[in-house]
C-alpha cells in the first residue's frame, strides 16, 4: 500500500491531487527554463561557446512546463497557486544555491565561476531528477495518459544530467576543480535538506486532499526522514561527484529541442 507505484497511482486517479502535482511540476520546469534563458543571455564572451546549450537546457525545462500543463487540460483541469512550502526551485534560491534571481534580472554579463556555479546547481538538482522520473519511467511508461510525457521528460533529465557532468569536468581540467569540488558538496547538502522539507509539505497536502489517516501520513513522513538521514550519512556522494558520460550521451545538449507530444 505504500509502495511509489501505489502512492502515485492514487494521486493521478484524483482530480485535485493530481492537480496539485502537475501544477507545483509545471511551476518549477518553467522556472528552470527562465532561468536557463537568462544565463544563456548573460554568459561572457568568453563562454559564448557554451550558451546554444544553455539555451536548449532552458528550452526542455519550458517544454516540459507545457507537458505538465497539458496533462491538466486533458483532465478539465486548471492549475492551482503552488503553496511556498512546496516550491522546490524558490526554497534552493533562499538556501543560495544557484544563482540568485537578482543577478539573472540584471543585465551585467556572469563571470566564469558564475557559470560553474549554475553547472554545479544543475549537476545535483538533475540527479535528483534523472532519479524522480527513472522511478516514474518504471512504472507508468505504459500509462495511457502520462506515459508518452513520462519517457520524453525522462530522457531529457538524463541528457540535461550528462551535460553538467561533461561541462563541469571540461572546467576541472582548467583548473577550477577545488571551487568546483566545494560548491557541489554544498549544493548537495542544501539540496537534499530542501528535498526532504519539499517532500514532507507535498505530502501533507496529498494526505489532506485524499484523505489519509494520520498512521499513513506519519510513516510516510519517517519514511522521508528516513531517506533524508541516508542522504546526509552517504548518498548526497552520487550527486557531488562526477564522471564522463557514456558515448550515447556524450554532447548531449549539442542539438536542437525537440518538440513536445501532443498529449492533450
Amino acid at each position: 500500500m505504500l509502495s511509489a507505484k501505489s502512492l502515485f497511482q492514487e494521486i493521478v486517479d484524483n482530480d485535485e491531487s493530481f492537480r496539485l502535482f502537475c501544477s507545483i511540476a509545471a511551476s518549477g520546469e518553467s522556472q528552470g527554463g527562465w532561468e536557463n534563458a537568462r544565463i544563456a543571455a548573460l554568459v561572457p564572451e568568453s563562454e559564448r561557446a557554451l550558451a546554444p546549450k544553455i539555451t536548449r537546457h532552458g528550452a526542455d525545462e519550458d517544454k516540459h512546463g507545457r507537458i505538465f500543463n497539458a496533462l491538466l487540460r486533458k483532465r478539465g483541469l486548471e492549475p492551482v497557486e503552488v503553496p511556498p512550502e512546496t516550491d522546490y526551485t524558490m526554497l534552493l534560491e533562499r538556501q543560495g544555491i544557484g544563482l540568485a534571481h537578482e543577478k539573472l534580472g540584471a543585465d551585467q554579463p556572469l563571470t566564469v565561476r558564475d557559470v560553474i556555479t549554475y553547472l554545479a546547481h544543475s549537476r545535483v538538482t538533475e540527479q535528483r531528477a534523472a532519479e524522480q522520473m527513472a522511478m516514474l519511467l518504471k512504472h507508468f511508461a505504459d500509462h495511457p495518459d502520462l506515459g508518452r510525457a513520462v519517457r520524453m521528460i525522462s530522457a531529457d533529465e538524463d541528457n540535461h544530467l550528462a551535460y553538467s557532468h561533461e561541462e563541469l569536468l571540461r572546467y576541472t581540467a582548467a583548473g577550477h576543480g577545488p571551487y568546483i569540488r566545494r560548491t557541489l558538496r554544498e549544493c548537495a547538502l542544501a539540496e537534499i535538506r530542501v528535498h526532504r522539507d519539499v517532500s514532507l509539505a507535498v505530502m501533507a497536502r496529498m494526505g489532506h486532499l485524499l484523505g489519509w489517516s494520520r498512521a499513513r501520513s506519519a510513516l510516510l513522513a519517517a519514511g522521508i526522514h528516513a531517506t533524508y538521514a541516508w542522504e546526509r550519512l552517504a548518498g548526497r556522494r552520487r550527486m557531488a561527484t562526477l564522471r564522463p558520460p557514456t558515448p550515447a550521451l556524450r554532447d548531449a545538449l549539442g542539438g536542437p529541442a525537440t518538440a513536445a507530444p501532443e498529449v492533450a
